[in-house]
């Protein structure tokens, strides 16, 4: 019998441990009437302290019936799920970005293109400028001027060998072609 009345001087008395369980007010929480006769405001620890936000999440999450494994698991599907969401459209979002700027940079060297081009129009629209092409490249002259054509020691060596190989390839049959692509010759 006195076992059970120390049990209940526990429940009732005055540890903050059994009260919250218990839903009993603890000892600091009752209510004690002022001298003038009016019954005083309850003074809570609720009261005296800010808020507890873990202790909403706690009850919200016992009334979902979510264990704290539970919770971490379903946050982290939802994280896993938001990530999946926006990685396509990112890699997409970046691969596009980077198409972007090499079409930019190959905008800008037509546009340069374009400028030179433009340029050299415009030098041969002066008609000096085309006879100096036409003297130069094609080798034209005025009639009643005399050409003259002056060769260099090594121009002779350069210009043979490209015809000397020309002439070499054409004599020889395609299979024999063939055969020294093949062993290398």
């Amino acid at each position: 019998m006195a076992g059970r009345e120390d049990d209940r001087g526990r429940r009732r008395g005055g540890s903050s441990a059994g009260a919250g369980r218990t839903g009993r007010r603890p000892s600091s929480a009752r209510r004690t009437r002022p001298a003038d006769g009016r019954p005083a405001k309850p003074t809570t620890p609720e009261r005296d302290r800010p808020p507890d936000r873990r202790g909403r999440t706690v009850r919200a999450a016992a009334a979902f019936g979510l264990s704290t494994t539970r919770r971490a698991a379903v946050l982290a599907i939802v994280v896993c799920a938001l990530a999946l969401t926006v990685a396509v459209p990112l890699r997409t979002y970046l691969s596009q970005r980077d198409e972007v700027q090499i079409q930019e940079e190959r905008a800008q060297q037509l546009r340069e293109q374009v400028d030179a081009l433009e340029r050299r129009k415009a030098e041969l629209a002066d008609p000096a400028q085309v006879e100096a092409e036409a003297r130069r490249r094609l080798r034209y002259v005025m009639p009643g001027e005399t050409p003259y054509m002056v060769e260099l020691p090594g121009d002779d060596q350069r210009e043979g060998d490209g015809e000397e190989e020309q002439k070499r390839v054409l004599e020889e049959s395609w299979y024999v072609t063939l055969w020294n692509a093949v062993s290398g010759r």
